[in-house]
């Protein structure tokens, strides 16, 4: 059997990109990477929030090929659910892709206002009201998770695919230094502390290519 092969596009802008990548990682697939050039169309229209349907990350195991972030999660989950990417109980898992699911539909105000840029830093960055409406729901959630299941994960002991999901959203309000209470502020601190999110900004960071679009000064 060949090894798995997902194809990504920039790890310094693309959310999505580094959604399935953790995903993988999470189930302990043995892959390899694609990484698309910047400078490709279809990759910048999905950069730049233009795509009406992104087609990376896209995963190719064996005779699968299976692209969208939850589609990549739920065949992963099956194929390897001693994992842990979806926690054990019916409760839990169903609450698990709910929350994921929100952040795969929702959130285009917090996505437009402050786009995924590891490699920059706005300290004074104002947020718009659209914007902190989508920042206050993320909050509750992250609250009603850890509350729930006694962290310090979203889902108790062991990172999850909702970890994975609302691992993008901690880079951003990591580079808008969005003001949050402790216990957010804390969750934060170890998902960009993970050996597998420092693997990604470090790699990020050496990318020598960028979107112009989005190194505006804001």
């Amino acid at each position: 059997m060949s090894k798995a092969l997902l194809t990504i596009s920039s790890k310094n802008y693309s959310s999505w990109s580094l959604r399935g990548w953790l995903i993988c990682r999470m189930a302990g697939l043995d892959f390899g990477e694609k990484v698309l050039p910047s400078d490709d169309p279809n990759t910048r229209a999905e950069l730049l929030l233009l795509s009406p349907s992104f087609l990376v990350p896209c995963l190719t195991d064996d005779s699968v090929k299976v692209w969208d972030t939850l589609a990549i999660a739920e065949y992963l989950y099956e194929c390897h659910p001693e994992s842990g990417l979806l926690p054990k109980s019916l409760k839990a898992r169903t609450h698990c892709r709910a929350v994921s699911g929100e952040m795969h539909s929702g959130f285009a105000n917090l996505r437009s206002a402050l786009p995924m840029n590891l490699k920059a830093d706005y300290p004074n960055f104002k947020v718009w009201a659209g914007a902190q409406a989508d920042i206050n729901r993320v909050v509750s959630i992250w609250r009603e998770c850890l509350k729930t299941y006694d962290g310090p994960y979203l889902f108790g002991e062991k990172p999850t695919l909702a970890d994975a999901m609302y691992a993008p959203v901690c880079t951003r309000f990591h580079t808008y230094h969005v003001t949050l209470d402790r216990m957010c502020a804390d969750y934060v601190d170890m998902i960009m502390t993970l050996p597998d999110m420092v693997e990604w900004i470090e790699a990020a960071r050496a990318e020598p290519n960028a979107v112009e679009e989005l190194e505006a000064e804001f």
